[in-house]
């Protein structure tokens, strides 16, 4: 079990990435929440396996005909272990 802290750096704000990066992280069970920064990018922390956290971060870095992602960072973080679910934050 391993949890990140993702920064998106593209056009990933007023295009539905959000919601896009729930939709992904429910599809692979991971926990975490994502929210927009004031910066226009977007902060994503996501829990679960290394491998299937390899597979959402594929899928964010596709985007879509609206998201364009142009940059991530991730950083290892703390877990945390009584997290459930995986929700938007503001």
């Amino acid at each position: 079990m391993i949890r990140y802290y993702i920064v998106v750096r593209g056009r990933v704000q007023g295009v539905g990435f959000r919601f896009f990066t729930i939709n992904i992280a429910s599809k692979y069970n991971l926990t975490g929440s994502v929210r927009n920064m004031d910066n226009g990018m977007v902060e994503i922390e996501v829990q679960g396996e290394k491998n299937t956290i390899d597979n959402f971060i594929s899928e964010i870095k596709k985007g879509n005909y609206f998201i364009r992602v142009d940059d991530i960072s991730i950083k290892a973080i703390n877990l945390k272990p009584k997290e459930k679910s995986f929700q938007l934050k503001y």
